[in-house]
């Protein structure tokens, strides 16, 4: 089984150790990766904002790599998957767009590469079985709430990914490996990601509205695919509560399969969540 992969921009910067974990969990996977080649920025932060074009045409050309290899290709960044489903579904669904697209990137839409999200190829794709199977170190005792955030799951006419109100992917993956989600209703709300710069008071407000629900639920951390809810999750925290540390859920999967890498993860953290994994004698 083999699949492209569109790391994105976050994953190259401040979510590397998201990156290293997806590339250490595929290899134990037995599962191959092959980054896109000349592959660029897809615009997920500001493009939109500066020209509609523009939003559809750099993700294209990521499409049109992709399409050459003939595979698959794996967002883990849920901003980059939203905005490559969006121009893949203009494509398929706008002749007139599908048109200016193609003359703009210099290439003939076929539609037989999917984009995919990373957790969709993790649950769906290589499937639950196949990861239990490699499960050394159960994550017994790790209480958690799954994170989707806004842009995995929405809107879900483009995305094609789960229930937008209630999705149990996650859940479903987090028991796999041993650890215990909890229940919430906070799965699929905004952690202000896209406001943390620009009203950074907003981006907080959310965030510990987040923090404290998952407090509620009886969690001990956040779990996400999403390197800028992750971010925004673990610097906004304020107030006289511990902080709750995020994880990406490669980084469990990796700690799970008791893979030596893992320890080099977390000091890349903001929140550091050796305590926590330590009093559970998951370290």
């Amino acid at each position: 089984m083999d699949f492209s992969y569109y790391p994105g921009c976050s994953l190259d910067s401040t979510a590397c150790e998201y990156n290293a974990s997806v590339q250490a969990v595929f290899q134990a996977l037995d599962v191959g990766l092959h980054e896109l080649e000349d592959w660029n920025c897809c615009g997920a932060s500001s493009a939109h904002c500066v020209s509609h074009e523009l939003s559809l045409a750099l993700p294209t050309r990521n499409l049109a790599i992709a399409q050459e290899v003939e595979r698959d290709v794996v967002m883990p960044c849920a901003a980059c998957f939203n905005r490559h489903k969006t121009a893949d579904y203009v494509l398929r669904t706008d002749a007139r767009q599908r048109l200016f697209l193609e003359q703009a990137v210099g290439f003939n839409f076929s539609g037989k590469v999917n984009v995919r999200p990373l957790l969709d190829v993790v649950g769906n794709g290589i499937g639950m079985d196949r990861v239990k199977s490699l499960v050394s170190r159960p994550l017994e005792g790790l209480k958690v709430v799954g994170y989707y955030g806004c842009l995995l799951v929405r809107p879900p006419e483009v995305t094609q990914f789960e229930n937008p109100d209630n999705p149990t992917l996650m859940n479903h993956l987090l028991e796999t490996l041993g650890a215990d989600p909890q229940p919430w209703s906070y799965a699929t709300d905004c952690c202000g990601g896209g406001l943390t710069l620009t009203k950074s008071k907003v981006a907080a407000k959310l965030v510990n509205r987040l923090a404290e629900a998952a407090r509620e639920a009886g969690a001990d951390a956040i779990v996400t695919s999403c390197p800028l809810c992750q971010m925004n999750l673990e610097m906004r925290q304020n107030g006289s509560q511990p902080k709750m540390p995020t994880f990406y859920f490669t980084e469990l999967m990796g700690l799970a399969f008791g893979l030596d890498k893992a320890r080099s993860w977390w000091s890349k953290h903001l929140i550091n969540p050796q305590p926590l994994l330590s009093s559970l004698s998951l370290l």
